[in-house]
């Protein structure tokens, strides 16, 4: 395990004011106040940096700015660490000055253009020595001066294995980590997924579930299963289930085999705190514990899973004045300090608010791999592309191909494509071995051997690594075609196991595309209130005037407009229902008639209080923190609509957000020195998936009416109440 530098241990200069960057192109005259602003205006224009101002204007501002970037030394950027809204620097920004400081001596001197000159001039081992004497900020400047050709060729150049049972990021290999994501986390389900990816030769990074349920004992439940099946098949790799890291350690200390250890990043300290719920002392304890204790701590060299991607810290409103681009950065210098076995980049998994189109998904991914390559990271990239953004299937295929070519060390992989929890579109198993045949890269040399043992892979006469007889069967998997078809029968948006080469056979494509179709409709469909005409409700509006308005600024429809707002004072209740439409008014529609009544009358049964009900149009989920500050209830249960993925029928799926507001000073004394958020208002719960193919809406009420008591009875949500109920 890499000894972690104590953060006392870890010099920062102190802040300084911001200086003024200025420069003149013919008789126009461009500035820029402080780094922040310089490197905002650097970038290509994304969507999320449009949304906070810091996008330029125009071509010639960009290109002023890359002019007088280009001539900043490293010196320079070194001697301005980057600061919070509060003027200090906060420990993700600290954490990223634990350089190699004799590397950075001896080239503090260089401008970033001249760093760049000397990049595209190196071979692969003095571009990974440069990058252990370089700071994220560092990093982020130099990607802002690089074009797509510069974007691949660099960090193509360097190699960053690491090894648990499989050892990934050689020369020539290319790996991919299972994702076999279900809506109500059917283990079964689950069971054909792994089944069906591993005979298309993929799974030798990771076999990795995100958790439905985030609970203890689910994720408990979860690893056993995935446990028993990398037995049962033999498969040379290791097993993750992504729950909050708070979760796994608390599975891990129940004997639950969590082989690596998973957590998503932020690039500033308020978003890594009070949104993912982590500091860096904890992730320190985290990592230490995991060394002590974690099963493959006598086999792996490194054991730790990050997840990060652009535009996190844009949407929670706490960037701290960076560019989308620049916090990503930091999220790699935090990462670095762990040596981590995989980072993954899911650019693109956010929508429209953070990256509009194709074009702005493709340079946001080839920057997050040269910046994660640069500073010594085994990157992996997940070009994500949502239903209500203008990205696309094909954009998010030839970003694949373009990081690929860039060195990126792994990449997703779900049953065709389609996330049917998460509700986004990644690769599949046969975009996977296709990127493999294209770029002719193997898997894992461990696992290669095993999938040449079961046929799934063959040596050709050539010497090269083709698919065998027993490629893209997952029966190999089953005792019995009876077996085999009830796992088929649990599996929602499988239309089919058929491959023609590479590919998926036309009639799937067919039937995978129809549905993005159906859901992509779903996105822009109005709220009909006439639908919910059974039951009293307040109505009210958002910032946002329209759907384009909403989509695009998740900022507009987290407030209310100012005609809501006459007439809202304190009421006081413990429990305050609110329905918006969110990503699919549809999901409003097919299930809050049902889902209400069985609500209102669980709430009403256990005494609790409630105020009369809010009907918004175009909402988001930070909506809820609006409305409570205001109405002040104890809880608020915020019914919305999720994003449609996944089948057709998915387009109708909502979400639960039971949003508990810490009006006690007691308790919220308590859930600060839990969370380390001094600040913190509110704690959130979860439950996801509700439709007909997840958690029908019926069932759906009692279970959150039970979860609301669970939150008023013990005066917490979210993970301080799951390590209450699971040390009951």
């Amino acid at each position: 395990m890499k000894k972690i530098t104590p953060l006392g241990d870890i010099h920062v200069p102190s802040p300084r004011p911001d200086e003024t960057y200025a420069t003149a192109i013919l008789d126009r005259q461009i500035s820029f106040t402080g780094l922040k602003k310089l490197l905002g205006a650097a970038d290509i224009s994304k969507a999320g940096d449009r949304n906070t101002g810091l996008a330029s204007e125009d071509e010639m501002v960009r290109e002023a700015a890359r002019t007088i970037l280009s001539s900043l030394t490293l010196q320079h950027i070194y001697d301005y660490p980057l600061t919070d809204d509060k003027g200090r620097v906060d420990t993700v920004m600290h954490v990223g000055y634990d350089i190699d400081l004799d590397v950075f001596k001896s080239i503090a001197a260089m401008t970033v253009g001249e760093v760049k000159n000397h990049l595209l001039r190196s071979d692969g081992c003095e571009v990974k020595k440069m990058g252990q004497g370089l700071t994220p900020v560092m990093a982020a400047a130099l990607v802002k001066l690089m074009d797509a050709h510069e974007l691949i060729c660099i960090p193509r150049k360097v190699s960053s294995p690491t090894k648990a049972r499989t050892l990934i990021g050689l020369p020539g290999s290319l790996s991919f980590r299972l994702q076999p994501n279900h809506p109500k986390d059917n283990l079964d389900a689950i069971s054909l997924m792994i089944y069906t990816d591993l005979a298309l030769g993929m799974g030798d990074c990771l076999i990795g579930v995100n958790p439905s349920d985030g609970s203890v004992d689910n994720i408990s439940s979860i690893l056993r299963h995935i446990d028993r099946l990398r037995r049962e098949t033999g498969a040379p790799t290791q097993i993750c289930v992504l729950g909050h890291v708070k979760a796994q350690l608390a599975a891990l200390n129940q004997g639950a085999p969590v082989e690596i250890l998973f957590q998503s990043f932020a690039g500033t300290e308020s978003t890594l705190t009070d949104e993912f719920d982590v500091t860096v002392d904890y992730m320190d304890q985290a990592c230490a514990t995991m060394a002590r204790k974690g099963p493959l701590k006598d086999v792996a060299r490194q054991f730790m899973y990050f997840e990060t991607g652009q535009g996190s810290e844009m949407t929670y409103r706490k960037h701290n004045g960076m560019d989308m681009t620049t916090c990503e950065a930091l999220c790699y210098g935090l990462c670095r300090r762990y040596d981590p076995f995989m980072v993954n980049s899911a650019t693109g998994f956010i929508g429209p608010e953070t990256l509009l189109n194709d074009f702005e998904l493709m340079m946001a991914n080839l920057q997050d791999n040269f910046m994660g390559k640069l500073l010594g990271l085994p990157m992996g990239i997940s070009p994500s592309y949502t239903l209500h953004a203008q990205t696309h299937l094909e954009g998010q295929q030839m970003t694949t191909h373009l990081a690929a070519a860039a060195g990126a060390n792994f990449f997703m992989d779900i049953y065709l494509g389609t996330d049917r929890m998460l509700a986004h579109f990644v690769n599949s198993g046969h975009d996977d071995q296709t990127l493999r045949e294209v770029h002719n890269r193997r898997p894992a040399p461990e696992f290669l051997a095993w999938a040449l043992e079961k046929g799934i892979f063959e040596h050709s006469p050539g010497g090269h690594v083709c698919r065998g007889p027993n490629w893209g069967n997952p029966r190999l998997f089953c005792p019995s075609d009876a077996e085999f078809q009830r796992l088929h029968d649990v599996l929602p948006s499988a239309p089919g196991f058929e491959s023609a080469g590479s590919r998926p056979v036309n009639a799937v494509q067919r039937i995978l595309r129809l549905n993005q179709s159906v859901g992509r409709e779903a996105v822009h469909c109005e709220l009909r209130p006439e639908i919910l005409a059974d039951f009293s409700f307040r109505t009210f509006t958002t910032l946002a005037e329209n759907k384009a308005d909403h989509l695009r600024n998740p900022e507009l429809g987290s407030r209310l407009s100012a005609e809501s707002l006459k007439g809202l004072t304190v009421e006081k209740k413990d429990i305050q229902i609110v329905i918006t439409d969110g990503l699919s008014a549809e999901a409003i529609h097919h299930n809050v008639p049902e889902m209400l009544t069985v609500l209102e009358d669980g709430l009403k049964s256990r005494n609790f209080t409630m105020g009369e009900h809010i009907l918004v149009r175009y909402g988001r989920v930070k909506l809820a923190e609006s409305i409570g500050g205001i109405l002040e209830p104890g809880l608020i249960i915020f019914l919305v609509g999720e994003r449609p993925g996944g089948d057709a029928l998915a387009s109708r799926s909502m979400s639960a957000y039971l949003v508990y507001k810490l009006n006690d000073p007691d308790v919220q004394r308590l859930a600060a020195a839990y969370s380390q958020s001094p600040n913190i208002e509110y704690e959130y719960t979860l439950i996801t998936n509700i439709y007909a193919g997840g958690l029908p809406s019926v069932e759906a009420g009692s279970v959150v009416a039970e979860k609301a008591t669970e939150i008023m009875k013990h005066k917490a949500a979210g993970n301080r109440l799951e390590d209450i109920l699971s040390s009951l």
